[in-house]
């Protein structure tokens, strides 16, 4: 029995399956399972295709990294223009956020390009926080700098809680979702939602 041919793609095609299969593998199976060898085998493609689009397993992960930051800074960006249009409640900002490092997987791969020194794999989160910054910021110079400490708060609790959330949750007897109850009552005191 032959095996079928296989279709042909486009190289945008081919990049975007890869990154689906890579951000399904980070789901599944965390990031250490984010290899080219993983990626090519879940899409049918080669070590040396996914080599040419990516030049490396660092260069796939920052692709990733890219993908996942940018699909979720456009939820938060539209959450938050949409907050200063209407009346409305803050703590979809807070989940888009804390959701973007849990379930999304970015806080699993952060924390991983960290420790294996693959720390320009992050440039592509922190470009994307930078650009939502400037994004949301146009037309409120005079809250920048309180935007950028709410987002630096926003950032470090989402991280720290998809790493650490659930057991210190735990241990100390507090229901899962307090920091972002925390981070919500945070946002809602600050200027960042201010419609002026």
């Amino acid at each position: 029995m032959s095996t079928p041919p296989r279709k042909r793609l486009s190289p945008e095609q081919s990049r975007d399956a890869a990154l689906d299969a890579a951000r399904t593998l980070l789901l599944e199976s965390g990031p250490q399972a984010v290899t080219l060898k993983a990626v090519a085998a879940a899409i049918g493609r080669t070590h040396a295709n996914l080599l040419h689009h990516f030049g490396s397993a660092a260069g796939l992960q920052k692709a990733l990294a890219a993908s996942i930051a940018g699909r979720v800074s456009a939820k938060i960006s539209a959450a938050v223009i949409r907050s200063r249009s209407q009346d409305h409640d803050p703590r979809e900002v807070v989940d888009l956020t804390f959701d973007a490092f849990d379930t999304e997987g970015a806080g699993a791969l952060a924390s991983w390009m960290i420790l294996t020194g693959n720390q320009d794999a992050l440039d592509p989160i922190l470009e994307a926080i930078h650009r939502l910054l400037d994004e949301i910021a146009e037309g409120h110079d005079d809250q920048t700098v309180p935007l950028h400490e709410q987002t630096l708060q926003l950032v470090l609790m989402a991280l720290g809680d998809a790493l650490l959330g659930a057991p210190m949750a735990r241990a100390l007897g507090l229901p899962r979702d307090k920091a972002r109850e925390m981070a919500t009552a945070q946002l809602r005191a600050s200027v960042v939602l201010d419609p002026y």
